[in-house]
């Protein structure tokens, strides 16, 4: 049995851990691969910065311990596997020193450019291309879009696209929950990207004076929109699949900056995993997912409103295009298809190891 140390930044409640390591495990084991996981800032750590708070200088300490702990011990271990990062404001080369055995470096989001900003000042210096070093001596790295992955290569040429995924035994699509008398719109997603529905605000608020609408926002704060009924929910994994299958359709709203370029379109696949159509900000990740067979696009507010009134106003394309992104998930995005491509990076890694 290979033994696996997967050291996450963020614990489980962060979608980013669960699906880029979390769901790998049942079927790494099946592969005699045994990934442990283990977080620098737990889940009460989110609770309170999603909620405006902020964790005590006793429990970061106390997790400092914890994870240095867990690099003492990685000698146990055959491979590493790091996703994001050991310590905030540790430089690359240092985090490079700290990691004894061959590792994999995961990322899913653009966190290269998480230290550029020169409002740390002189600490900018030494920080800015921590993530460069990091990847650069990695023995592997799995980058969860082509966009992170074009910019991986220029310091690892042993870089993968590996998209984040859904188990679709997991994901299943209910179209009876869908098609009611309100039509439903719906987005999930986590506080830090809520801010990104104030770009829907005016174009469901015209819709919603067309005809009734419903506005269901999963795991963040929802904007006031007029004409529109909106529903406010709180993320929880026993319910986000059903939730998911009460959406007449899905969208995900990005600006066009650097960062948002870095997303991996993970909401898109969750709602085409559902069978549930999509409107997307062509942005990033999202024009890999979709085209005008899976999906619709849309850049302005106009945009907005006719994409979202074809799927109202139509529930046979409705329905096709939901079987089809359905499909395309099933093919590209799925657990199933993807866990090999782990394994055997792991396998080359525990080789590596060895000679």
């Amino acid at each position: 049995m290979i033994k696996v140390l997967g050291l996450a930044l963020y614990g489980p409640l962060a979608a980013s851990t669960r699906y880029r390591l979390g769901q790998y495990v049942p079927g790494l084991a099946s592969m005699y691969i045994d990934l442990q996981i283990f977080h620098l800032l737990g889940d009460d750590y989110l609770r309170e910065r999603f909620g405006g708070g902020s964790i005590g200088l006793a429990g970061l300490v106390q997790s400092t311990f914890a994870r240095l702990g867990d690099l003492w011990r990685q000698h146990d271990y055959d491979v590493v596997i790091l996703h994001c990062e050991l310590f905030p404001l540790m430089p690359g080369w240092m985090e490079r020193a700290l990691i004894r055995i061959p590792y994999i470096y995961d990322f899913d989001d653009a966190f290269y450019l998480k230290y550029r900003n020169r409002g740390l000042g002189i600490a900018s210096a030494f920080l800015e291309h921590k993530f460069d070093i990091v990847m650069a001596g990695a023995s592997a790295v799995t980058a969860g879009n082509h966009v992170l992955s074009r910019y991986a290569k220029q310091y690892n040429r042993n870089t993968h696209y590996l998209p984040t995924v859904v188990d679709i035994e997991r994901y299943l699509p209910h179209p009876a929950r869908r098609g009611g008398p309100v039509f439903t719109v719906g987005w999930i997603g986590s506080p830090s990207t809520a801010p990104y529905l104030s770009e829907l605000v005016a174009p469901l608020s015209a819709l919603g004076q067309e005809d009734a609408l419903r506005f269901i926002v999963i795991g963040g704060r929802a904007p006031a929109i007029p004409n529109v009924e909106v529903v406010e929910v709180d993320w929880n994994e026993n319910t986000e699949v059903e939730l998911i299958n009460s959406f007449d359709v899905g969208v995900m709203p990005l600006p066009d900056n650097d960062w948002a370029r870095g997303k991996c379109a993970f909401k898109l696949i969750q709602y085409m995993a559902c069978g549930v159509p999509v409107v997307a900000s062509p942005v990033g990740a999202n024009i890999e997912l979709i085209n005008s067979r899976y999906g619709l696009m849309a850049s302005k507010p106009q945009d907005w409103i006719d994409a979202i009134r074809i799927f109202r106003d139509q529930p046979a394309i409705r329905s096709e295009m939901g079987d089809l992104g359905k499909e395309r998930v099933t093919q590209y995005y799925s657990l199933h298809q993807n866990l090999p491509m782990l394994a055997n990076l792991i396998y080359k890694a525990c080789y590596k190891k060895k000679n």
